[in-house]
């Protein structure tokens, strides 16, 4: 009786080691953070998407035709030309005019010569943007890829009219970004970026 009284005695209730509550209070908060943090950063990206989106689509003039554009640039297209497009975007401090085209690789070669000197050597795109890619004016406004993104068959130069001598350059009114891109052997689109003061306005597009 003695003995089981003893062992009785030497067994002691096992306490539970409860959790502070100021840890407890701490982990709530700390999960907390982390959900409004990520809801913050998801609603940060949304507006930045939908900021980009209204970037690209806001400010394009309805009446910056082919031809108009053209005479803006002193850039003159060839008459063989087809798929000719243009467009032209208003900005806060310059507008931008785009005006594209599509030549036979043949033509293509000629009319670069008429418009680049000979000295001044058109260049690869060794440092291609990346697919997503997607300038204040973008050419994907006119449903074309941008020039930036495109390796293999793409060369390019900038140009002024002051002391451009060529045939061609010699009608050039504004400073531009000259893309060449062979679409295959016997195709070639052409690509031309400029910054327009802002005075210049397209004419009002015609009513269909």
């Amino acid at each position: 009786m003695d003995a089981f009284r003893e062992n009785t005695a030497d067994v002691r209730p096992v306490r539970r080691r409860r959790v502070p509550v100021a840890c407890v209070v701490a982990l709530v908060l700390l999960a907390c953070a982390a959900a409004t943090v990520g809801v913050f950063s998801w609603v940060a990206d949304e507006v930045s998407s939908d900021l980009t989106d209204q970037e690209m689509t806001c400010c394009w003039e309805d009446g910056a035709t082919p031809g108009w554009m053209s005479g803006q640039l002193g850039i003159r297209v060839p008459e063989g030309a087809s798929d000719r497009r243009a467009g032209y975007k208003v900005g806060q401090r310059y507008d931008t005019g785009l005006l594209s085209f599509v030549l036979t690789s043949e033509e293509a070669e000629t009319y670069t010569g008429r418009l680049v000197e000979k000295d001044t050597v058109m260049v690869g795109n060794s440092h291609p943007e990346e697919k997503g890619y997607r300038p204040a004016a973008a050419f994907g406004h006119l449903g074309l890829p941008e020039p930036e993104t495109l390796v293999r068959g793409l060369r390019t130069t900038s140009l002024c009219p002051d002391d451009l001598t060529t045939p061609e350059g010699t009608y050039l009114q504004r400073c531009v970004d000259l893309f060449v891109h062979e679409l295959d052997a016997d195709t070639t689109r052409i690509y031309v970026r400029s910054t327009v003061e802002p005075s210049v306005t397209p004419p009002v597009k015609e009513a269909q």
